[in-house]
């Protein structure tokens, strides 16, 4: 018997329905005409125990238990699933061949590996396990998919990277956690003070973000502009640039404080003769931005619709299992294989079916086009975020799950679209020995810019025609005061796009390479998520669109040491977790390090300065403060 494991119910009905008939459904699988059997897990059917599983005694929160480093991890099957579990052990068993058909991502590689590891299975027929990678539920695609099983053994490396992950996650989450849930116990407050990996550094963005803004004062500077007119009385602006003499008057920026000076050139270039010194006229081309992954999907919609990146998520997942519309959506990756261009004709044509896209559109698309996205070296396990063939019969889609299927729909689309043209003119005038500067663009071809809701041409600044040395006149100076401003709060859409250029928030140069080598903070998957727990546990708060951190949140990154408010730590992780799927690191090389480290934050954790939280609320009954710890204890 033949034996497919899906990760989920949606996916193991498309693979059925690629599969056989008749099929006849049994409790917790169905059953093929020839015995085979497609089954499948509902997300993790096996979560990590409690401390207090391997020892009694850290029921009770104690700082001298800590670091809690289990000698031989266990797993616990969840108690909502458990019925499904004991289903798979038993199919597992009585298998002859067995196909892992979890999501196509680290996690859902463990995830499956770890209910077949329930089952004491012999080396051969672990050995003989395939994997079935699965991007598009729709039929013509899995049974694509099934035509192309692969060995799970290729995939082993990826699914040790994601246990060390998560027991890494769990060492530092649960530990911590309690380390830090007794210190502030101990200056009276009485919430869990959860710390995690990843979503400690992403609340020290937001507490730092926030001091920044609480700390700022506006300052004054001074810009000035020449207004200049050719011998044919055509005018144009050109803004002053300081020279070097000037730097003593500058900010860090470059931007002029004292009025005085910009006050002097004024008076030096006011009807004065010019001079185009440098001319640069270049036509320019700019490609399609590629399709989406999930977080170029969230930040956009959080853009567009102010739409929180867990909801982005939630409506993809109904997207693609409920209505077959999109390819699987927790994807990380913006390139789409080759072959899958000879879909694009029938894709392009169920966007127009389903309204993603106007007709007109849709029309005005190449489907010949081949766009850089279509690349076989930058695809891995999974692929680009894009509409699949399908074609809905009715109007089925609800209105937030419409936006995001249009946002979907126009992105592919662009892929089929010409270049956008215009072109780009520099220019660098002398007046009275002063540089002076501006920029034109002009379009010339709106190319895929048509489909993103820009209809007519722009221009930044019309020039006259203008010449290299040609003598201008300055009729007019102006001097304009401007203020410093603040750096903006973080919203829903600047928030992911921190995380995911995590890079630009950090000094250390060798941290900074692996951040920009990695996808930042958490994965594709777990962003939203992590997000939402910050609300969760009321570290994060939102005033309009803007997100800020509570007096919780603050205090918590006040009393943390750098190392677990910066992404620093992270960064290490994940280029480790990264050298453990690609081979090049072990997992006790990753570990073991990670456990000295883990117990001087202990230590750190044991001397902090906990009267930070003697302003914030006082402990709450004691049953309840006990009953959070056990079910929050756990990481993020």
């Amino acid at each position: 018997m033949k034996l497919y494991i899906a990760e989920k119910p949606s996916l193991a009905r498309a693979i059925a329905d690629a599969l056989p008939k008749p099929q006849k459904k049994q409790d917790g699988f169905i059953e093929l005409a020839n015995g085979d059997c497609v089954s499948w897990c509902i997300g993790h059917l096996l979560e990590q125990a409690e401390p207090d599983e391997y020892d009694e005694r850290f029921k009770k929160w104690r700082f001298e238990h800590l670091p809690i480093v289990p000698e031989q991890w266990q797993l616990k099957p969840k108690p909502k699933t458990r019925k499904q579990l004991t289903v798979l052990k038993k199919l597992i068993k009585q298998a002859t061949q067995i196909v892992h058909a979890g999501d196509p991502d680290r996690e859902g590689q463990l995830l499956v590996d770890q209910v077949i590891d329930q089952v004491k299975l012999s080396q051969a027929k672990k050995q003989q396990i395939q994997r079935l990678l699965i991007s598009d539920l729709n039929l013509n695609a899995v049974k694509k998919a099934l035509n192309n099983l692969r060995s799970n053994r290729e995939f082993i490396p990826l699914s040790v990277s994601a246990l060390a992950r998560s027991r890494a996650d769990w060492l530092f989450g649960m530990n911590l956690t309690r380390a830090y849930t007794l210190a502030g116990q101990k200056a009276g407050f009485g919430n869990v003070l959860s710390v995690g990996r990843v979503q400690t550094p992403i609340l020290g963005l937001v507490v730092n973000r926030d001091n920044e803004i609480a700390n700022f004062t506006a300052k004054p500077f001074y810009e000035v502009l020449a207004h200049l007119k050719t011998q044919n009385q055509q005018t144009f602006t050109a803004k002053w640039q300081p020279s070097k003499a000037c730097e003593p008057y500058q900010d860090d920026e470059g931007r002029v404080l004292h009025r005085g000076l910009a006050e002097n050139v004024v008076s030096r270039i006011t009807d004065q003769p010019a001079t185009v010194s440098e001319l640069e006229q270049k036509q320019k081309k700019q490609q399609a931005p590629l399709p989406y992954n999930l977080s170029a999907l969230q930040i956009d919609a959080a853009k567009a619709f102010s739409m929180p990146a867990q909801s982005v998520l939630d409506i993809c997942q109904n997207l693609y299992e409920r209505h077959k519309l999109i390819t699987y959506p927790r994807s990380d990756n913006r390139y789409l294989p080759k072959d899958h261009h000879r879909e694009a004709a029938g894709i392009i044509a169920a966007i127009a079916h389903n309204n993603g896209q106007p007709n007109e559109a849709c029309n005005k698309a190449d489907s010949s086009k081949r766009s850089k996205c279509f690349n076989d070296s930058k695809v891995a396990a999974h692929h680009a975020i894009v509409p699949t063939v399908k074609q809905l019969r009715t109007a089925a889609l609800n209105a937030d799950e419409q936006k995001v299927y249009r946002l979907i729909c126009r992105q592919y689309l662009a892929q089929f679209y010409p270049d956008y043209i215009f072109n780009e003119t520099k220019v660098s005038v002398m007046i009275a020995g002063g540089l002076f500067k501006t920029t034109a663009k002009q379009d010339v071809s709106l190319g895929f810019k048509a489909l993103m809701g820009k209809t007519e041409l722009k221009d930044e600044q019309t020039l006259p025609p203008l010449e290299k040395g040609q003598q201008l006149h300055c009729y007019e100076a102006q001097l304009v005061d401007k203020m410093t401003s603040p750096p903006a709060h973080f919203t829903d859409a600047t928030l992911l796009s921190a995380m995911t250029g995590i890079s630009r928030y950090v000094k250390d140069s060798e941290i900074k390479k692996i951040l920009k080598e990695t996808d930042g903070l958490g994965t594709e998957a777990t962003r939203a998520g992590i997000i939402e727990l910050l609300f969760k546990r009321r570290f994060l708060k939102r005033q309009g669109k803007s997100i800020i951190a509570t007096e919780t949140g603050q205090a918590l990154i006040s009393a943390l040491p750098l190392a677990l408010a910066s992404p620093d730590l992270t960064a290490k992780w994940e280029a480790s977790l990264s050298n453990i799927a690609e081979q090049q690191m072990s997992y006790q090389q990753f570990l073991t390090p990670l456990l000295d480290e883990l117990q001087q934050l202990v230590e750190q954790a044991k001397h902090c300065d906990s009267q930070v939280f003697a302003q914030l609320p006082k402990t709450p009954p004691k049953r309840r403060f006990k009953r959070k710890a056990k079910s929050k204890a756990k990481p993020a």
